[in-house]
């Protein structure tokens, strides 16, 4: 294939793919055989085709996070036309030099996102573009179980579940992770639980799950712990606040949308490898009533503006409402 576009927010399985074309594509040379450009020198790209791969039949150009494909947004007149005039001459000579590029080269683009511009449009029809969508799920549990079934370990379904709760769905941070448990098992082992929360790195909004469960449950003690607890893990506080802004948001809309019979999961945004965190939010915002969760997130907003003009310190700001909340 000449001309490919592999974009998409599963990194893993798109770096994989890239893994293999060039596994496939033989012996590289940096220089020689093998360009690879980013935004800062993508203007370089039809020199780098024609030029030729001195010694060898084919050269790869791999072009990552160029900019070429950016998702418009509101810039100067002149650099946007800028861009949209090496767009279409990128474009315009790959119409009319595909036989050549199919050839001789093997050009690769690579980003996380695209805007289906004229280029895309070129790629599509002349090339292959792949994209390589978060993976839901049950399709995440089968890749966890796979990976332990090749080193002789067993983890069943609900396990694998709670892992990807705890973990995230970012498929090389589950695989780092899975081979600590792996490990830990040994061959012929078996993944437990517990296993999970002894020996894994928990995601920041799994750990704002187990403080809102504290918090619902009135334990002000355990709510404290877990707060604390990503504090001394080096969380920036800002970055807490805003988790816990934005989860306890969530709770909110479970209850807009539960009064007025709504989808649960479009009306919190979920993506399709969130799904299944649906039925957690649903009942953590049982803990709460609906004035409850208004009164926290004001209380939230309200924090956030008297931190930005020196009235009030984070951390003391967040453990004042926990407590505040807990003692009703």
């Amino acid at each position: 294939m000449g001309v490919r576009l592999l974009f998409g927010e599963e990194t893993y399985l798109l770096e994989t793919k890239l893994k293999k074309i060039k596994k496939d594509f033989g012996e590289i040379i940096k220089g020689i055989n093998f360009i690879q450009l980013d935004e800062s020198n993508i203007q370089n790209i039809i020199s780098d085709i024609e030029t030729p791969s001195f010694g060898y039949e084919k050269k790869m150009i791999i072009a990552k996070f160029s900019g070429l494909f950016k998702k418009e947004k509101k810039t100067a007149k002149e650099k946007k036309k800028s861009e949209n005039s090496l767009i279409e001459k990128i474009s315009n000579y790959i119409k009319e030099n595909i036989d050549f590029i199919n050839d001789y080269v093997e050009l690769i683009f690579v980003e996380q996102e695209v805007e289906k511009n004229s280029l895309y449009k070129t790629i599509e029809e002349y090339g292959e573009v792949t994209e390589f969508e978060l993976l839901k799920l049950p399709q995440l549990i089968t890749n966890i179980k796979k990976i332990c079934s090749a080193y002789k370990v067993n983890i069943d379904d609900n396990v694998a579940k709670y892992f990807i709760e705890v973990c995230g769905t970012n498929m090389q941070e589950l695989i780092n992770e899975i081979r600590k448990l792996i490990e830990y098992a040994g061959e012929n082992g078996n993944i437990k639980k517990e296993d999970v929360d002894k020996l894994c790195i928990k995601q920041t909004q799994a750990i704002i799950f187990d403080l809102t469960d504290n918090l619902g449950k009135k334990d002000i003690q355990a709510a404290l712990e877990v707060l604390n607890g990503l504090v001394q893990e080096k969380e920036p506080i800002q970055k807490i606040l805003v988790t816990l802004y934005n989860h306890f948001k969530k709770l909110y809309i479970v209850k807009i949308a539960e009064e007025y019979n709504k989808n649960l999961a479009e009306s919190m945004s979920l993506k399709p490898n969130q799904l299944f965190l649906t039925t957690k939010y649903k009942i953590q915002a049982k803990y709460f009533s609906k004035e409850e969760l208004r009164k926290i997130l004001e209380e939230l907003i309200n924090l956030d503006s008297n931190y930005k003009i020196g009235l009030i310190d984070l951390d003391i700001g967040l453990e004042s409402i926990l407590c505040r909340y807990c003692s009703k």
